[in-house]
């Protein structure tokens, strides 16, 4: 079955028992039994739900995993999939992740002893250099949030095989459209389904998939316990979302090359950070595992007062913390995604206060480019 193919007809498909071609939305909380035990599949909806199986099922099958799981939004994911560790564990993530998933490692999940590495891991000696005795995984977003640096995920899971750690893959930017970590030697690959999978700003969600049944066991475990799941209707939305996830993501792309293109030639703008240019940095990794390069570009226009100025000026980019949305968005990550990241810390990265990020979304793009030149200007 062909990507676009499998979007429509991936997992569960209608409903057997009316004909409906959409699966239903089960909005319902528990289950009638014939006898103690004696249930049709489901029993509580927090343990399962036919709508959210369904979803969870094609998410699965889209990352070609063994199973996958729905939950309440991103972080819920990202924080359910932490749990598999223990106190005393160590874990090595990209440097430039989102500000979200910094947060929570160094303010929260650190309270309970889960310890933490923020490295470079498009070098791969990075990584290695940092392995402890007690690192249990590789954590990597790619292309990363706002740098849209990339790791090459084949060569980082074989450092983590070699030295018997997990792979964990933050796959939201590319989505399985264009990138499957699994199948590049990823254990785990995870989604903020609220962003691209959903793609129309109004649901929130985060998905899992596994690449085995010991972690499908474990993580089933840990979403039944802490209950971070995904309802019925949002996991509609989502299914709904996901069946225009290739002819969106195609849309999203080209209208970004031209956008890159006129960015890279506007004389306001001091660089351009997008992976389909040839001179990003370890842009025929990100040829090679990917499909595609997103619709995700970031430029840096000198100062917060210009960036400021842009912002004020523009017509059709929605100043708003997210993407992946038919609508185009922008903001500032130094102020917003990454505002939880400590000053010092941003500018050793190189998120500057005139770092913009745009998500590119499905208006004609000679507006977007008309707008964009006008708001320069100022």
């Amino acid at each position: 079955m062909r990507k676009k193919t499998k979007l429509i007809h991936g997992g569960i498909s209608g409903d057997p028992l009316t004909g409906a071609v959409s699966v239903p939305i089960y909005q319902v909380s528990t289950y009638k039994q014939e006898g103690i035990g004696g249930h049709k599949g489901f029993e509580y909806s927090r343990t399962g739900n036919p709508t959210r199986l369904a979803l969870e099922e094609l998410i699965k099958d889209l990352e070609c995993g063994k199973a996958g799981f729905a939950f309440g939004s991103g972080m819920a994911a990202i924080t359910a999939v932490m749990m598999l560790f223990n106190s005393g564990d160590h874990i090595l993530l990209t440097d430039d992740v989102y500000g979200g998933t910094y947060r929570v490692m160094s303010k929260v999940l650190n309270r309970f002893g889960i310890d933490s590495t923020f490295v470079d891991t498009s070098s791969l000696e990075n990584i290695e250099k940092e392995i402890k005795p007690n690192t249990k995984a590789i954590y990597i977003e790619t292309p990363t949030n706002p740098l849209l640096k990339i790791t090459d995920i084949a060569s980082a899971s074989e450092i983590a095989k070699k030295h018997h750690l997990l792979t964990i893959v933050d796959n939201t930017f590319s989505t399985p459209y264009w990138q499957q970590p699994l199948n590049l030697g990823a254990d785990i690959v995870l989604h903020s389904a609220t962003k691209y999978l959903g793609g129309h700003s109004d649901v929130v969600a985060g998905l899992v998939v596994v690449n085995s049944d010991k972690l499908a066991e474990e993580l089933h475990f840990i979403q039944n316990s802490t209950g971070g799941v995904l309802g019925p209707h949002d996991s509609w939305l989502l299914m709904r979302g996901i069946k225009t996830l290739g002819v969106r993501m195609e849309e999203h792309e080209a209208s970004t090359r031209r956008i890159v293109q006129f960015l890279q030639e506007y004389p306001a703008v001091k660089k351009v950070y997008y992976p389909g240019l040839e001179s990003h940095p370890n842009h025929d990794i990100a040829k090679k595992q990917s499909g595609g390069f997103g619709g995700m570009v970031s430029f840096d226009v000198g100062s917060e007062e210009k960036a400021d100025t842009l912002l004020r000026n523009l017509q059709y980019f929605t100043l708003a913390e997210s993407l992946g949305a038919v609508e185009s968005l922008i903001s500032v990550p130094a102020k917003m995604t990454h505002a939880s990241i400590p000053p010092e810390r941003r500018a050793e990265l190189g998120i500057t206060d005139g770092l913009v990020r745009i998500s590119v979304g499905l208006e004609d793009v000679d507006d977007l480019i008309e707008d964009l030149e006008q708001a320069l200007n100022k």
